[in-house]
């Protein structure tokens, strides 16, 4: 019968979930549901100087956020800390392990001969051969002491086969006795990770290429302790446009996964978009399905080379790779008008204007409104900036717009009013009714008609383009539509002006 596959994703608490973390994440997440596996999340917190308690909640709302569902956990590896210990008691005891009591100021004295020397240092196992009589007289004389792993002698040395990187070895003699148990009983990533690998029955290791150099030590640790070895499969890693690893100390925020959903990201547009960084099909496609990417995933796809995740400063939202905003930009206009509503309801209420009738008897509005303007933007918190007129009396006018639809035609300060008094009085409100009053103003005043068009557009909506002009006079409503035109006409006045300009718009 063939093993289930089982995955985990195991991050450290030490922030938020970040832009390379999420892309691991998504990597484990779509094998386990391609094979139809398992997948764990464990959280890695023994490290208690650097984890915080904050990052947890984080790192699991980042997770939900995207749909990334998990199978089993969270589990928290200080839990563990037991079967950590006696794991490395075990290789104590049948000698693949040994206590060192080698102090700091002799490895750095050793270390300082070796860097003067202009060699590579290694710690030279002086105490891989002391004797049961020397090591009980250390201990007895109280000294401290971390416990290492007892690398094979001979010429021979780790062999495997990355799913991604293919055939990799490493020879003994090029590999330290290395330290699993640190001197105050703490046991080390290394020991206790791949404990917690073996306990949970992982099968595939699906993680950065970082942890590339340190696989030969845990596949010691795996053959010490006597256990079958798992499939690794390291992925490429992704690097800011200065081929540095991208990090949270460096990059700050904008590598948040929490920065992207803020940005109006929606979460599977991202998901969408990180997968595509190392990883790709033979036809080359961007746009996938969840069910089509769980179908298409495979290592195969992964690439060696490292991807760039490209940032850019006079960007808001930081992305000069055009697929970024493009996907989202897809999805947004694609999906159902009601997958993307809470996500715009979201927008709206961080800007203070969600209003709870959007809830209520206005919810169908709301939605043929999000369906009406959703056409032409990018992500969600364009409701917020170039969709706010829709939602909120309080909106800005776009000052180039204002001066040349509005401003450069005063003609509109008279006649604005008159069309807002006709709105007021029409018996039915519709594109009929509309379209007459629109027409019957140009006539009379012998202005243009794209003129008044333009300069209600901008009125209306503080923005010279968007959906079509009549469907934005129905959408508003009558009210709303006369109220707006009414006010315009302190657009006009001259003690306004300044104001207006204020952004240096001339």
């Amino acid at each position: 019968m063939e093993q289930k596959v089982v995955v985990r994703f195991a991050p450290s608490p030490t922030g938020y979930l970040h832009v390379g973390g999420a892309r691991t994440a998504i990597f484990n997440w779509l094998y386990a549901r391609k094979t139809g596996g398992k997948f764990i999340l464990r959280i890695e917190d023994t490290d208690t100087e650097r984890s915080v308690e904050d990052a947890i909640g984080e790192i699991l709302d980042g997770l939900r956020w995207m749909g990334l569902d998990w199978d089993q956990g969270p589990d928290f590896q200080s839990r563990h800390i037991g079967e950590h210990r006696e794991a490395a008691r075990k290789l104590l005891a049948s000698g693949r392990a040994y206590k060192c009591f080698c102090s700091k100021e002799d490895l750095d004295r050793k270390r300082e001969t070796a860097r003067q020397n202009k060699e590579t240092f290694r710690y030279d196992g002086t105490c891989r051969q002391l004797s049961p009589d020397e090591i009980a007289e250390k201990e007895a004389s109280g000294l401290p002491f971390t416990v290492r792993l007892k690398v094979p002698d001979g010429s021979d040395g780790v062999r495997f086969t990355d799913a991604v990187y293919g055939t990799i070895e490493k020879k003994y003699a090029d590999i330290e006795d290395f330290v699993i148990v640190r001197s105050n009983g703490q046991p080390l990533y290394m020991l206790s990770n791949a404990v917690d690998d073996i306990r949970d029955g992982v099968t595939h290791i699906i993680r950065g290429q970082d942890g590339l150099a340190n696989t030969p030590k845990q596949i010691l640790i795996y053959d010490a302790l006597g256990a079958p070895l798992p499939v690794f499969a390291h992925m490429s890693l992704a690097l800011d446009p200065n081929r540095a690893k991208i990090s949270k100390r460096k990059h700050g925020e904008k590598v948040a996964v929490r920065y992207y959903r803020e940005q109006g990201f929606l979460p599977w547009a991202l998901v969408n978009f990180l997968v595509l960084l190392g990883w790709s099909t033979p036809e080359s496609r961007e746009i996938f399905s969840k069910e089509e990417l769980i179908s298409a995933f495979s290592f195969e796809g992964i690439s060696r080379n490292n991807p760039v995740f490209d940032l850019r400063k006079d960007d808001p939202r930081f992305f000069t790779d055009p697929r970024a905003l493009s996907i989202n930009a897809h999805y947004l206009r694609t999906l159902p008008v009601e997958e993307i509503a809470p996500f715009v309801k979201e927008q709206l209420e961080n800007a203070g204007i969600w209003d709870t009738a959007f809830e209520g008897e206005e919810r169908e509005w709301f939605l043929k409104t999000t369906d009406l303007i959703r056409s032409r933007f990018q992500v969600t918190t364009d409701f917020v900036t170039l969709g706010r007129a829709y939602f909120s009396d309080d909106y800005p006018i776009d000052p180039k717009a204002l001066r040349k639809n509005v401003l450069k035609h005063r003609e509109l300060a008279e006649w604005l009013p008159v069309l807002a008094n006709g709105i007021t009085e029409m018996e039915e409100y519709g594109q009929a009714s509309l379209e007459a009053i629109c027409q019957a103003v140009p006539e009379e005043s012998g202005m243009k008609p794209g003129v008044l068009m333009n300069g209600v557009r901008t009125i209306l909506t503080g923005q010279a383009v968007g959906p079509g002009f009549f469907e934005i006079l129905e959408i508003l409503g009558p009210q709303t539509v006369a109220d707006r035109l009414a006010r315009a006409v302190t657009l006009f006045r001259p003690e306004d002006l300044p104001m207006i300009f204020s952004d240096g718009v001339k």
